[in-house]
């Protein structure tokens, strides 16, 4: 009697130490598969992401690791595209401990996962959000759609006025979407910001701090409690809102050095003591920049010969002919421009010499307003304020 005892004493024991080292077991069963193979992607506990693969036996899996807390993963079957439209490819919580899930072929998206408290959260809230989900897949196949018959006609190398023609159709299917992201953010706040101690609140404010207003990042990071600030995600956020504190106003703007379009070189520390610069982050790829070129030819037409600069820097990294293209098309070639500067290599990116990384460049276009003195004075999009505001700011300056 006293071996049984000591050996739930020693069991009961070891269940805590499963969760504190990170390990989980996830077993489960698929319907209408007996064979083949399912694959795990997911942060693991040496800040990388772990690729992990099982077989399917008798319609069972089992998969086993260590990850740092609730995290977000991946899992897929014999899908048909790489796309997270894929039926045999679904995302899920993680944590560490005892994990069980049941999967259809052909319908990973409605999983069932038992175990993980984080994952609750997220059904819960998705069912807050199902009328704006089910519009979301119906205009998304629609922009797949259209998207598609963009990249075809450019493989098939079609006239430039066709190929615009089709990219605007496709931001247009893109653009409907919007509204319902809108709706589905207000939800996701809402629950920011009643559940500080929720590792789904963490979860969702690393992808949102980016683009919120710096001092209402802080704000929400400061009433997070201290076990969801020492979580992976938590740390996340910490280290995004470091960044941006350096890209915007107040901050020391981060010099560079580069090589502009037309192979002379350029220095951010040129114009210091000299001109104000409007650093302005775009890409040819992407519309609103190349919509919003009109406007800052004017401002720059307005203000250039009152002290204004403005230098480019593209997202292009891959493709210079379509940068140079871009600048010669949307007749912007009359300020700076340079490249980003971020390096692809065997096993990721280099970004040592990535001019958008110190300013926390997340989203495109995003314009940053440095002073003479090298100092930020105005963030506008990716987490400041918006073009009007930008409008009004260097009209105080130059007026």
């Amino acid at each position: 009697m006293k071996n049984y005892l000591l050996t739930l004493s020693l069991l009961a024991g070891m269940i805590p130490a499963l969760a504190q080292d990170g390990s989980f077991t996830l077993q489960g069963k698929i319907k209408g598969q007996t064979s083949g193979m399912l694959k795990l992607s997911y942060p693991d506990t040496k800040d990388g992401y772990k690729q992990d693969s099982t077989a399917i036996k008798n319609g069972q899996f089992e998969f086993k690791g260590k990850v740092a807390g609730p995290v977000m993963a991946y899992i897929m079957g014999t899908v048909k595209s790489r796309g997270f439209d894929d039926p045999n490819m679904a995302t899920f919580f993680i944590e560490p401990g005892k994990l069980s899930m049941e999967l259809t072929n052909g319908d990973f998206k409605n999983l069932k996962l038992k175990g993980s408290k984080t994952q609750e959260e997220l059904v819960a809230l998705n069912l807050r959000k199902k009328t704006q989900l089910e519009q979301m897949r119906v205009l998304s196949a629609a922009y797949d759609k259209a998207n598609m018959a963009y990249i075809d006609a450019r493989k098939a190398g079609k006239p430039e006025a066709e190929l615009e023609a089709l990219k605007e159709a496709a931001t247009a299917e893109k653009d409907k979407m919007d509204p319902l992201r809108e709706e589905m953010d207000k939800i996701d706040m809402e629950y920011i910001r009643t559940h500080y101690d929720s590792d789904y609140s963490a979860y969702a404010l690393s992808w949102k701090v980016s683009s919120l207003p710096l001092a209402e990042s802080k704000q929400l990071y400061a009433k997070l409690s201290d076990r969801i600030k020492q979580s992976s995600y938590g740390k996340k956020i910490a280290e995004e809102i470091k960044s941006l504190e350096g890209g915007s106003p107040g901050g020391i703007a981060s010099v560079f050095s580069s090589t502009d379009i037309n192979g002379q070189p350029l220095s951010l520390a040129d114009f210091k003591g000299k001109k104000y610069v409007l650093l302005d982050f775009w890409a040819s790829w992407c519309v609103p920049c190349r919509k919003g070129n009109p406007h800052l030819l004017s401002l720059y037409s307005k203000y250039k010969d009152k002290g204004l600069e403005i230098v480019g820097v593209s997202d292009d990294d891959s493709n210079n002919e379509a940068w140079k293209k871009a600048v010669e098309q949307d007749k912007i070639g009359v300020w700076k421009h340079v490249l980003r500067g971020l390096k692809r290599t065997t096993t990721g990116y280099d970004k040592s010499a990535d001019i958008s990384e110190p300013y926390a460049i997340h989203t495109l276009p995003t314009k940053i307003l440095i002073d003479k003195n090298g100092v930020i004075v105005g963030r506008y999009g990716g987490g400041g304020e918006n073009d009007e505001a930008m409008d009004k700011k260097l009209a105080e300056i130059f007026n």
